[in-house]
């Protein structure tokens, strides 16, 4: 099952159909898990696409919190309940569960809000440090070695190394897109994207282990306006890792050097 088929399904979990029907779970296959749960990005996305179904469409993604509480199974139905916290004359929160077996599995809290009339515009300050994408450096999938939603994603890596190679740098980047070309390239799909990338501080282990992602917080600068095919830049830095625990800031661009995103994520450390 592809991903937009995915999120389909979580836009219209909990609507009426023209049957009248009911759909109040739906599950996911195993080729979209990291390890033993579905990769975050998936959940964090499929979680975003049901609240996106409740929200006026004129109001677009400010700011999307997501943390992962337990593990949300392959093969296994699972619901989303969707609260909306607050509506105004301008933003919307909305606050949302992926429940399995009776357990929470990921929340997500998102402000969703309209343009507002402002004399105050501040430029961009970033610029993109990517060079062009090569197509011949995206890493391939390699069963058993990589984790299974890799073989839904290119990754071509420019900057930092390969996990567990025991780097000094930190730092992590590169060019990201779905192997197979979406109808659009939605926030969905740059959530979903954002976190194909292993956390900045795995290349720094020297065998070997396992990082997990504590929570992870999303800005969008702007809607994306970008067109079905083209490459996502990705680049992060790590500001501080201690105690077991890693925190690292990151910027998502367009291929011609708009700035769409920013990220930041706590991650757990198991070396």
């Amino acid at each position: 099952m592809n991903f937009d088929h995915l999120l389909q399904q979580a836009a219209n979990i909990n609507n009426q159909d023209d049957t009248n029907n009911v759909a109040n779970t739906m599950q996911f296959e195993a080729n979209w898990c990291q390890g033993r749960t579905a990769f975050g990005g998936l959940s964090a996305a499929l979680l975003y696409q049901a609240m996106r179904a409740q929200v006026n469409s004129e109001r677009r993604l400010l700011s999307l919190s997501t943390n992962f509480v337990g593990p949300l199974l392959a093969d296994t139905p699972f619901s989303l309940s969707v609260e909306i916290l607050r509506e105004g004359k301008s933003s919307t929160q909305v606050l949302a569960k992926a429940i399995q077996n009776e357990q929470v599995c990921v929340i997500v809290q998102a402000c969703f809000a309209s343009n507002r009339n402002s004399a105050i515009n501040v430029p961009v300050a970033k610029s993109l440090g990517l060079q062009e994408v090569n197509e011949r450096h995206t890493l391939p999938f390699i069963q058993g070695q990589m984790p299974e939603f890799f073989q839904h994603v290119d990754l071509c890596p420019q900057q930092g190394a390969m996990p567990f190679s025991s780097a000094e740098t930190s730092h992590l980047g590169g060019w990201m897109r779905f192997k197979e070309t979406p109808a659009a390239i939605t926030e969905a799909h740059i959530i979903a994207l954002t976190d194909a990338w292993p956390p900045t501080l795995l290349q720094m282990f020297k065998q070997p282990a396992p990082a997990s992602s504590m929570s992870w917080y999303l800005e969008f600068v702007q809607a994306p306006n970008l067109t079905p095919g083209q490459w996502l830049g990705f680049e992060a830095i790590t500001h501080h890792a201690k105690g077991g625990y890693g925190l690292e800031d990151g910027c998502i661009w367009s291929q011609s050097g708009e700035l769409i995103a920013l990220t930041r994520q706590t991650v757990a450390l198991f070396d």
